[in-house]
């Protein structure tokens, strides 16, 4: 998994286990593994977590972390994104209008926060008479491009 680097300071988590109790979940091994896979490697692929929680906890089925993935989605507490093209990836920081950059080269993600600070951060105009009754919540956005280390050209000489 390629390293991520977010654009904004992280603030001070809280204690995981608490956190899973105040979101009505029971406290396992599998589910604080998966938290700090994730605060370890923030944009990672359920692959990625799987293997950072054998690393910590031994032999666990790729199903029960799939399974806690989507439960921790589910309540909120880990945020899912599918950039296109792209397996799902997961990561801690939710509840704020933040978005994403995706390097086309090597799959890096980072994070960009939005210029309002407000959901939905893009505004959608006249949605009554698109879609009547539909109320906007969030709004999704991926900037795309090449990091510094796959914008830099090759220095190894070509071959004819």
């Amino acid at each position: 998994m390629h390293p991520t680097t977010p654009l904004a300071a992280a603030a001070p988590r809280a204690d995981p286990a608490d956190t899973l109790r105040e979101h009505g979940l029971r406290v396992t091994r599998q589910r604080l593994a998966v938290l700090a896979a994730l605060e370890t490697g923030p944009h990672s692929g359920a692959d990625a977590v799987l293997e950072r929680v054998r690393s910590e906890l031994g032999q666990v089925s790729t199903q029960a972390v799939y399974d806690v993935l989507h439960t921790l989605a589910e309540r909120g507490l880990v945020r899912r994104i599918q950039p296109a093209g792209s397996s799902a990836r997961y990561e801690l920081r939710v509840g704020d209008n933040h978005h994403h950059l995706v390097c086309r080269g090597c799959g890096r993600v980072v994070d960009v926060d939005c210029d309002t600070r407000r959901a939905p951060c893009l505004d959608p105009g006249d949605l009554d008479r698109h879609a009547p009754g539909f109320v906007v919540d969030e709004a999704e956005v991926t900037f795309w491009g090449l990091c510094e280390a796959c914008s830099i050209p090759s220095t190894s000489p070509t071959l004819p």
